[in-house]
Order: structure tokens, then C-alpha cells, then sequence
């Protein structure tokens, strides 16, 4: 069938190999990681901010995915490690001087420098283009080069002065390997976030528990020994004096000598050098005091009975 018109088909045509793998080309790939966001893929503008895996993305872009977490906005793995806007740290970057950006080819006609990077390195002087390993500090976000870290070894960062350790340092757009050992931290990280705050946790419990239960059972009130108590009575002070008059102000009288058994100890009244008349108004003098034969019956005696 076919080759009409005399068509000659060649081997390529009929007989199908395997595809050729695409080549991706080195150049373009580090000017979309250096110079295009991972979320949005747009170009990098401050603030720049960067994720623990060491990967670049404009902050407006990572707070509209933490607002709206759609299946449109998503992008596989290069934002499902971001749960909040503090697992970013925003980048301090130092501008490049010779860089002169879209305004250098307004016309078109000159030759775009794809290597020339928009930042540079304040310790030592190179360009982030994807040339050179560049890290930043998870504490600050201070960003260098991985030479100038090696080179000035200090526990300290070169630009603002911040303490740091080995573990705050992230690379930059790394390799598989440096991702995979970043990732690795960030996990270990999160870990032993997650076991502090779960520690915290019960040792405010129980501080809680306590307090409550010191309120609601107190112990015994701790007295200076200076001072006495203020409950007991004070052996120095005088027994308040019982008005003489008892006739003449009963309720008055009463009253007065309620207030003053309440602060006092309790005496009886036959022991008392008051008068006759005030001592036969209590149930304990003499005259209260009567015989069986004396005290009436409980039966009613009335003249209408008998």
C-alpha cells in the first residue's frame, strides 16, 4: 500500500525507536530559579521571601495560597511543606550595582546578559545567577555566598552581626542531596517544636491545679513572730464594763454586752458585780431557777374548766 506517485518512505518513517530524552537547557533553568517565583512563576520582586527547602517565592504570592489553598493554586511539592506564612523567612538581599535591568533594552537592540544577576554577595562580590552556591540565615535573612561562609568562619552573621548555628544556615536553590538533608532537618525541627509545646503544656495544668487548690484548702496562716494573732483575744486589753443602769436602758444594755461577748470569752453572769435586777433579766440567775412544784402544769387552768 502507499508510495504512490513514486514516494520512496525512508527506515525513520517506518520503523518507530525509542523518544529521545529532552534536554533541558542549564542557562534557562537557573534564570526560572533565580529570577521567577516557584508558586506563582512570575518575576521576583520585594519582598522576597524563602521557604526551608531553600526555594524562592514573592510574599504576596505565599499569603494568597495560604488564603485561598485551591487545587488551581496548588503546585504539587513546591508548597505543601508551607503551612503558615512563619514557615518563610523574608530575604535581606544586597542590589548589584551593574545591573541595569529591563531599562538597559528598551529598543531591542542590544544583547540581554542572562548572567547578570539583579544581587550580589556584600562579603565577597558574587553574583546570584546559579554560578555559585548562595545560602541564607533562617534567624535574620541575611543572604551570602557559600564561599564567604567558608572563607570567615564566625559563629555570627556577616552583614548584621546575629548569632547563629549550623543548623540555621539553608542553601539556596540546591541540589537533590541538599534538599533531601533540608528536608530532613525541617522535619526534626518541626518534631521537637511539637514535643516543647506538648511538655508546656502540663506544667501549666498543674500550676493551675495547685493555685485552685491552695485557694479552696488553705493551710495553716504563717505568723510572724513579732505579732500575735488577730483572732485570739489580747490579754492586755481591759473587759469592756456593762452599763449599771440595767432598768432604766434593758435593750441598750443588751446589745452592749452582746458586742462584748463576741471579742471576749464567755463569764457567767452570777460571777458578775453587777446588780440584782440586771442579773434576774438571764435564764442562769436564782430566780429563774424554779422547783417542779413551783412550775405549772402544761395544761391550761382556766375558770371555765371546773
Amino acid at each position: 500500500m502507499g508510495c504512490d506517485g513514486g514516494t520512496i518512505p525512508k527506515r525513520h518513517e517506518l520503523v518507530k525507536g525509542p523518544k529521545k530524552v529532552e534536554k533541558v537547557d542549564k542557562d534557562a533553568e537557573l534564570v526560572a530559579q533565580w529570577n521567577y517565583c516557584t508558586l506563582s512563576q512570575e518575576i521576583l520582586r520585594r519582598p522576597i521571601v524563602a521557604c526551608e527547602l531553600g526555594r524562592l517565592y514573592n510574599k504576596d504570592a505565599v499569603i494568597e495560597f495560604l488564603l485561598d489553598k485551591s487545587a488551581e493554586k496548588a503546585l504539587g511539592k513546591a508548597t505543601s511543606h508551607i503551612k503558615s506564612i512563619k514557615n518563610v523567612t523574608e530575604l535581606k538581599l544586597s542590589d548589584n550595582p551593574a545591573w541595569e535591568g529591563e531599562k538597559g533594552n528598551t529598543k531591542g537592540d542590544k544583547h540581554d546578559d542572562l548572567q547578570r544577576a539583579r544581587f550580589i554577595c556584600p562579603v565577597v562580590g558574587l553574583e546570584m545567577n546559579g554560578r555559585h552556591r548562595f545560602c541564607f540565615l533562617r534567624g535574620c535573612g541575611c543572604v551570602f555566598s557559600e564561599r564567604a561562609l567558608k572563607e570567615i568562619k564566625a559563629e555570627v552573621c556577616h552583614t548584621c552581626g546575629a548569632a547563629f548555628q549550623e543548623d540555621d544556615v539553608i542553601v539556596l536553590n540546591g541540589t537533590k542531596r541538599d534538599v533531601e538533608e533540608l528536608k530532613a532537618r525541617m522535619e526534626e525541627r518541626r518534631l521537637r517544636a511539637k514535643l516543647e509545646k506538648k511538655t508546656k503544656k502540663p506544667k501549666g495544668a498543674e500550676c493551675v491545679s495547685k493555685a485552685g487548690a491552695a485557694e479552696e484548702c488553705p493551710g495553716p496562716s504563717k505568723v510572724k513572730p513579732g505579732r500575735t494573732e488577730e483572732s485570739g483575744p489580747d490579754p492586755k486589753e481591759k473587759p469592756a464594763s456593762a452599763p449599771r443602769n440595767a432598768a432604766a436602758n434593758g435593750s441598750a444594755a443588751s446589745g452592749k454586752v452582746g458586742k462584748a461577748a463576741a471579742g471576749a470569752p464567755k463569764r457567767s453572769i452570777a460571777d458578775s458585780e453587777e446588780s440584782e435586777a440586771y442579773k434576774s433579766l438571764f435564764t442562769t440567775h436564782s430566780s429563774a431557777k424554779r422547783s417542779k412544784e413551783e412550775s405549772a402544769h402544761w395544761v391550761t387552768h382556766t375558770s371555765y374548766c371546773f
